[in-house]
């Protein structure tokens, strides 16, 4: 075993310790029961995970996120509401996703308002892009869905091109009453007037 297990809402923390960054993680460990587990790359302030993970007991949850700060959040909404289906982890998205998960372990991917880097010269930057496509198929099981959402029009072209051209996904609704859950980022938009725009994409079994 290669990382820290918590095994009880009233740990002291949700948040995984990686011992390792090079060896796949056995994602059945990482929680109390065995059950399909779903992935926000990118978990904010951990409000949309918290609370959809509360929605759905059924499922485990875990939140990818680099800033610890953001992280702590997360930890502290997830103890409070005492949930044992959910967990977090401090690492960058596009490396645990390559590198870390084993194939077909994930249900779900939740990606909300990645950083659009609006500057041409660097998209390169951007996490969704083709080579994401191929890494979501690998680590989705047979028909795992990749959920999106951005505020950037031009991102969102993006994105839905690049699935749109990956023979493996196929697009599908989003659930309204996952549409309904909203992220600390999306508050804001919300209360700015900004539009919220979404995808989803089911790979195809």
């Amino acid at each position: 075993m290669h990382h820290s297990i918590v095994t009880t809402a009233a740990a002291p923390t949700l948040l995984l310790k990686l011992n390792s960054i090079v060896e796949r993680l056995d994602v059945d460990a990482l929680f109390p029961k065995i059950q399909p587990l779903e992935i926000e790359l990118g978990s904010g302030d951990g409000s949309l995970l918290v609370n959809y993970a509360r929605l759905h007991p059924e499922r485990n949850f875990l939140g990818v996120e680099r800033l610890l700060g953001r992280l702590r959040k997360l930890d502290r909404k997830g103890r409070r509401a005492g949930l044992d289906n959910l967990r977090g982890v401090r690492i960058e998205s596009a490396y645990f996703l390559g590198y870390l998960l084993p194939p077909q372990s994930v249900s779900a991917l939740h990606i909300y308002f990645p950083d659009p880097w609006p500057k041409r010269k660097h998209r390169k930057n951007r996490l969704i892009n083709e080579r994401f496509t191929e890494i979501a198929r690998a680590v989705l099981t047979a028909d795992g869905v990749v959920y999106l959402r951005t505020d950037d029009a031009d991102y969102f072209a993006q994105m839905t091109a690049v699935f749109s051209v990956n023979q493996a996904f196929g697009l599908v609704e989003t659930p309204a009453e996952l549409s309904a859950v909203v992220t600390d980022f999306e508050r804001g938009f919300q209360a700015r007037g900004v539009a919220t725009l979404r995808a989803a994409y089911a790979k195809k079994a």
